[in-house]
């Protein structure tokens, strides 16, 4: 297939772990891939995507600022996109009064701001053409409170609520959105979190990045509203529907307090 005719796969976050593998799989699919992230190994991972024979794009950007979504905007240009993973995102652990406001407000501005961003851009293309996929990672953290984790699960919140109510604007539109939950998942994401002392951050129970990226792949492919990856994510989850908030939020310290890695 000519890169004339292949469609365009939007993926951000994409230099690892649930993002990386979500591009795998637009590229297993036949999209040539726009893939764009802040840190991590971009290049190195376009050259193992272009081992699928599609053309792929990498940007290295900062997405939590304008600037960031505007060099995005640039690169894709006039090209219609088939395919968005809006998938950049990042934690922050530690008590809230602790952490430094500045890595605090990145959080939101990456988890919420600029994603928000990057979807009334590109979904407004989608909607005019009638056409599109937008896949969100959102998280069962959105479903609790975060203690130690506070702005995280509630960026989450935020972004697994956002999602539903698009869809339900899209809907009849041609355009279909998809709200991809995991669970802890085995990436770089708690390092960069510095939860890595946490019983969360060293549990060896994580799930594996591309199981929880072939699931909402699959999903999206399939125009579902939402998807939690994993049996146990599932049943967390569901447990967090009926559960007070004040003990979901306990439950939640004993597993990222700092140091709770050693209790």
């Amino acid at each position: 297939m000519s890169s004339m005719s292949r469609s365009l796969a939007v993926v951000t976050g994409a230099s690892s772990g649930i993002g990386l593998e979500l591009a795998r799989l637009a590229a297993d699919h036949g999209h040539d891939l726009v893939i764009v992230a802040d840190q991590g190994p971009l290049e190195g991972a376009a050259v193992s995507l272009r081992s699928s024979g599609v053309a792929v794009e990498p940007l290295a950007a900062d997405l939590a600022t304008q600037a960031g979504v505007d060099a995005l905007m640039a690169l894709i240009g006039n090209r219609p996109v088939e395919v968005l993973m809006a998938n950049a995102g990042h934690g922050l652990g530690g008590a809230f009064l602790d952490q430094d406001f500045t890595a605090a407000r990145h959080v939101i501005d990456t988890n919420i701001t600029g994603t928000l961003d990057l979807i009334h851009r590109v979904g407004g293309r989608m909607r005019s053409a009638g056409r599109g996929r937008i896949l969100i990672t959102g998280s069962i953290a959105g479903l609790m409170p975060g203690a130690f984790q506070a702005v995280y699960n509630a960026s989450k919140a935020f972004i697994d609520s956002f999602a539903y109510a698009l869809r339900n604007e899209l809907k009849d539109t041609g355009v279909t959105v998809t709200c991809l939950m995991p669970g802890p998942t085995d990436t770089d994401f708690f390092e960069r979190a510095g939860l890595t002392d946490t019983k969360m951050g060293a549990s060896e129970h994580k799930q594996d990045a591309a199981e929880v990226a072939r699931i909402g792949f699959q999903a999206m492919l399939d125009g579902e509203s939402d998807v939690v990856a994993g049996w146990k994510n599932k049943l967390t989850a569901a447990m967090a529907h009926v559960t007070p908030d004040e003990v979901l939020a306990e439950q939640h310290r004993r597993m990222t307090e700092p140091g709770s890695a050693r209790r």
